[in-house]
């Protein structure tokens, strides 16, 4: 029996939805989704919501915006995992983390993050250890605290100012 082997290839907060599928009439949807903070959220069903982007085009429109934005994150952290060393891209999830919980701190185990990197628990703990000695963050078992952001960016990879950057022009974009 094989284990399946989970890697990261994007991330939703209060700014997104998952089920993009149903918004262009798909019906499943290949990826797993996992919840990997608490929090709270709407749950609309499939049928009601497929009726309401029939009457609503401004949702449709921003769902079609949203898939846009999730394809490119998509895209950018797939090839971010291939190329980019795990310091790198541990300083990018946890950025793009903060960026959607809105806090410091980033509740997550380093047996997750790894899981998330697609890499060996004791790469994270390295490259966790590289970042703490640096200042940049504090780990204790489960909780990541960013201490300085600025820095921590500087330290992360290309990735997120390409992320971060181009959906900032799409969303002024449409306004």
């Amino acid at each position: 029996m094989t284990s399946k082997k989970l890697i990261e290839v994007g991330l939703c907060g209060s700014e997104g939805f998952v089920g993009l599928p149903l918004t262009v009439g798909f019906k499943t949807n290949s990826a797993q989704i996992i919840m990997q903070i608490a929090g709270s959220g709407f749950k609309i069903r499939a049928k009601d919501l497929v009726s309401l982007l029939e009457v609503c085009p401004v949702l449709a429109l921003a769902l079609a915006r949203l898939s846009q934005e999730m394809g490119l994150q998509a895209a950018q952290v797939a090839a971010c995992n291939r190329i980019h060393e795990v310091e790198e891209r541990l300083a990018r999830w946890l950025l793009m983390s903060q960026d959607r919980i809105g806090g410091d701190v980033v509740p997550l185990t380093q047996q997750f993050l790894a899981h998330m990197l697609g890499t060996r628990r004791a790469s994270v703990t390295e490259a966790a250890g590289v970042l703490q000695k640096a200042g940049l963050i504090t780990y204790k078992r489960g909780s990541v605290k960013i201490e300085n952001r600025s820095s921590l960016e500087e330290a992360s990879c290309e990735c997120y100012g390409v992320l971060t950057q181009q959906v900032r022009t799409w969303r002024a974009e449409a306004r």
